[in-house]
């Protein structure tokens, strides 16, 4: 499969519509000195390139009353249940992320809790997974870094 080739235009897109995937394209248009049509081929082309895939829409969940995050680290009896833990796993909305992994754990979740008690009848939930042997969490104190920016930008840079 061929590289797509990405130019500063391409680039000065993507970093708007990463800020914000609801900009109307008129508004990139007018930042960018192009035309509307313009910044609609080239999102259409990425789009079918494969290099967007969708757009999402973030949440402030601590407004929603749910600002206790924790990560979970999970222990399975044997790695041929991972694909039946996964699928118990997405059953439990409030974990919202969920990786298979090597290293110490199996699978490495991302909980999202109202607070403390909360948490634990989450991570409660886990445990009870037939499957899972036993879990190991970590309390987020702070998300201190969160850019989907730097690494595109970096991407950026290499391809150029």
């Amino acid at each position: 499969m061929a590289k797509f080739k990405l130019d500063e235009i391409d680039h000065q897109i993507l970093d708007m519509l990463i800020d914000n995937t609801r900009v109307p394209f008129t508004d990139i248009a007018k930042k960018l000195l192009i035309s509307a049509g313009t910044v609609h081929v080239r999102v259409k082309k990425m789009d079918d390139a494969g290099i967007i895939k969708g757009s999402s829409l973030t949440l402030d969940y601590k407004k929603l009353g749910y600002s206790f995050i924790a990560y979970v680290g999970i222990f399975l009896q044997n790695t041929s249940q991972t694909k039946f833990v996964l699928e118990r796993i997405n059953h439990i909305p409030f974990v919202t992320v969920a990786h298979i992994t090597t290293g110490k754990f199996n699978i490495f979740c991302k909980i999202r809790a109202k607070n403390t008690a909360h948490a634990k009848d989450i991570i409660f939930r886990l445990d009870d997974i037939e499957g899972v042997y036993r879990t190991e969490t970590m309390i987020s104190l702070e998300e201190s870094i969160n850019d989907k920016k730097r690494l595109m930008h970096d991407i950026f840079n290499e391809l150029n």
